[in-house]
């Protein structure tokens, strides 16, 4: 059934549509920690629909709260007054940390990205932007345009200048022999160097946590360090949460909140988890920011009553039951158990990562040279072992991706870690 399901797939999605594993897997149901293949297989979950499925599969909030509002209405548009759109709105916009800020519900992260896009270039009256070297924003036209990550942009045609910054990257780079502060110092001479050889760009956009990246970071206080910077030339800083944020790194609730000594982004972007498996992504911003276009918008999908009531159910099950701070045990602990793994591997390079996003970059023994078949072979068997993985990292798919639901428990972080082991010493 699953090599016919291949075949029909094949005959009628795009060729650049990337599947998982020799032999692709179809994911029929999920409870909890725990999804099934068609076969009847059982595996653990440690990626989530690459980071969606936040909270659990099949979560009896969710659930509930979905249906009650199927059974009134799904869809309106955002012509009309929908009391659960606010409702999250007023969530949003008091935990974003934002003052005065407004909220606009989008359908995805590339579609919040692309609004912020437009609102900086708009505020600002620039098409010029600032990313970060390994970064990934989405797949439309102008999110492609601004990632920096050769593997995922598959056009050098854009909308936007586009000008890269170093920092993404601690441990690779011509600053990564230095030690923290010395590496922000140097990223933030970069940055200034950069500026002067430019028109004042629109802004700066940056993941706290490099997703498809590999789950690289810099430095906490990089990003405040470059706020001193954009801010003494009015350049608004735009946080891509679309991974980070909800509280994954268990460290904070979102992920510019380790660089935040400055305060709060003009602009901070969401999506995947907060829906936990629904389609909703959004941009908070300043109402000055916010209201600055001057032509009519509406939103068809962005905010449609059945994913906001989804959207509701799956953040307040989050603060009630403080997955923030079981991202930040149960994730403590992955993580040191992974690292003692990885000292006893050859091909491991790093275990990296925070709370509840975790990475392994796998190199060829003895050098820093991505080794990307490795990478493969560890998820087909990780697989066999019952556990599913992602994978990610800059010029070559070489880093291993772990983000279960945050909800793991600690029985279920070993026995993933254990499956792992496994996995990584098969290499």
């Amino acid at each position: 059934m699953t090599r016919d399901l291949l075949g029909r797939h094949r005959a009628v999605l795009p060729d650049w549509l990337a599947l998982y594993y020799e032999e692709p897997l179809e994911i029929t149901h999920g409870e909890g920690r725990h999804v099934w293949d068609a076969a009847g297989n059982k595996y653990l979950d440690f990626f989530g629909g690459i980071l969606t499925t936040m909270t659990a599969h099949a979560l009896p909030e969710v659930t509930k709260a979905v249906s009650e509002q199927a059974g009134r209405i799904n869809h309106s548009s955002t012509l009309y007054l929908n009391r659960p759109m606010v409702e999250l709105a007023e969530r949003v916009a008091h935990l974003s940390g934002i003052p005065d800020a407004r909220v606009f519900f989008t359908t995805s992260g590339t579609e919040a990205n692309d609004t912020a896009l437009l609102l900086a270039t708009t505020h600002r009256r620039s098409n010029t932007v600032l990313a970060m070297r390994n970064s990934y924003h989405g797949r439309s036209f102008s999110t492609v345009g601004i990632t920096g990550n050769s593997g995922w942009s598959p056009t050098s045609l854009t909308p936007l200048q586009t000008l890269y910054v170093h920092g993404g990257v601690r441990t690779r780079g011509p600053y990564a022999h230095l030690d923290d502060r010395d590496f922000i110092d140097a990223c933030v001479a970069d940055l200034k160097d950069l500026l002067g050889h430019t028109r004042a760009p629109a802004a700066l956009i940056a993941e706290p946590v490099q997703g498809v990246g590999g789950f690289t970071s810099p430095p906490d206080g990089l990003y405040a360090a470059f706020r001193e910077v954009l801010h003494e030339r009015g350049i608004l800083w735009i946080a891509d949460e679309v991974q980070t944020g909800w509280g994954r790194t268990g460290e904070h609730f979102w992920g510019w909140q380790a660089h935040g000594r400055g305060g709060p982004p003009d602009i901070v972007t969401f999506a995947k988890g907060i829906g936990n498996g629904m389609s909703i992504g959004g941009v908070i911003a300043r109402a000055e920011i916010m209201n600055c276009l001057d032509a009519n918008s509406i939103s068809t999908f962005g905010g449609t009553q059945v994913t906001m009531a989804a959207g509701l159910a799956n953040l307040n099950h989050l603060l009630e039951h403080d997955l923030q701070g079981n991202a930040r045990r149960v994730g403590g602990l992955l993580i040191e158990r992974l690292r003692g793994v990885a000292a006893q591997v050859p091909h491991v390079r790093e275990v990296r990562g925070r709370g509840l996003m975790i990475g392994i970059e796998l190199t060829r023994p003895g050098t820093d040279e991505a080794a990307p078949e490795a990478a493969s072979a560890v998820l087909e068997e990780a697989r066999a072992g019952g556990l599913l993985i992602g994978k990610g990292g800059g010029h070559s798919t070489s880093a291993l991706r772990i983000a279960p639901p945050m909800s793991l428990t600690v029985a279920e972080a070993e026995e993933g870690a254990a499956i792992l082991d496994r996995a990584l010493r098969s290499i």
